[in-house]
């Protein structure tokens, strides 16, 4: 598997990252084996947040890496602060909250550092200079290594990119969201690398049947699903390994990450990862060619 450095600061993470969210809480043997084989793979980056699972998942994640720590690039996320009722989450974007969201992070998660700590959303009323000063501090103070930015706001980050250290930004991107790549020239200007979440679309780049996907009515979705499906037997790849490969063909995109839920789906993973080392974006001619254009609609000033 192959390691991409960002573009700025030292941390190098693999082509393919993990999604912990997928990661099922009393099915500890499974989520062990998952993180096994992914290792297995040369995969070794790991994206969790403090909001998943109301913490539960930092904390799940924690006990797996026991012992196995340094073999992973470990990222979280803050911002969203859950309510004391467990009806929801408030947005909570400043410095006090960061200080104190990252020490129960890392508590949870049993290290004391991350590699990667991003900001959980972002709207243009946050105190920007706040919560760079926070971010920064947990840098001076070695707990954490790096930060990013987790938006599809471009009014957001494209201000983070240029006010800040940003490191990264996890955008959903697949075959069905190609919105980010209008402000990819941007970012790979201002060293900013992409985490690409949302590869498959929800299932629908793999097998799941076709509904409507953001503003592609369902008859179009079905026509790009017979496209993969026509170009994973051509090509004798999966379907996963043309989903998983897209984002990666575009720069600033250092990374794709997935949820894998079962120890079949993980060797399904292993696979396509092998096929994909194949694949060139002129594979992706017949699929392309029934993909419309969409972008942002909100959020761009």
């Amino acid at each position: 598997m192959k390691l991409n450095k960002l573009y700025k600061g030292n941390l190098q993470v693999s082509e393919i990252g993990l999604g912990a969210m997928s990661f099922m809480q009393g099915h500890e043997s499974t989520n062990d084996r998952i993180l096994e084989r992914a290792s297995s793979y040369g995969i070794n980056y790991l994206d969790t947040s403090d909001l998943y699972d109301k913490g539960k998942n930092e904390e799940l994640i924690g006990r797996l890496l026991q012992g196995k720590r340094q073999d992973w690039v470990l990222a979280s996320k803050v911002g969203n602060k859950w309510r004391s009722d467990g009806s929801g989450w408030d947005w909570v974007p400043s410095k006090k909250h960061i200080l104190s969201a990252v020490e129960e992070s890392l508590g949870r998660l049993k290290t004391d550092y991350l590699d990667l700590y991003q900001l959980h959303g972002g709207t243009l009323d946050d105190p920007f200079d706040e919560i760079i000063e926070a971010f920064e501090l947990l840098k001076e103070q070695g707990k954490i290594k790096e930060y990013g930015i987790s938006s599809i706001r471009p009014n957001v980050f494209l201000k983070y990119a240029e006010k800040s250290q940003i490191v990264s930004n996890m955008m959903q991107y697949s075959l069905l969201d190609r919105r980010p790549e209008e402000f990819f020239s941007k970012l790979k200007e201002e060293g900013i690398a992409v985490f690409a979440r949302g590869t498959v679309a929800q299932g629908l780049m793999l097998n799941k049947p076709a509904q409507k996907y953001l503003s592609i009515p369902v008859h179009q979705v079905l026509k790009i699903q017979k496209a993969v499906e026509e170009t994973a037997k051509e090509l004798n790849v999966s379907a996963m390994a043309l989903a998983l490969k897209y984002p990666l063909l575009h720069q600033p995109v250092l990374c794709s990450v997935v949820g894998i839920r079962t120890k079949a789906q993980a060797q399904e993973l292993g696979k396509a990862m092998e096929e994909m080392e194949k694949l060139s974006l002129p594979d992706y001619d017949q699929i392309m060619a029934l993909l419309p254009e969409i972008k942002y609609a909100e959020h761009r000033r």
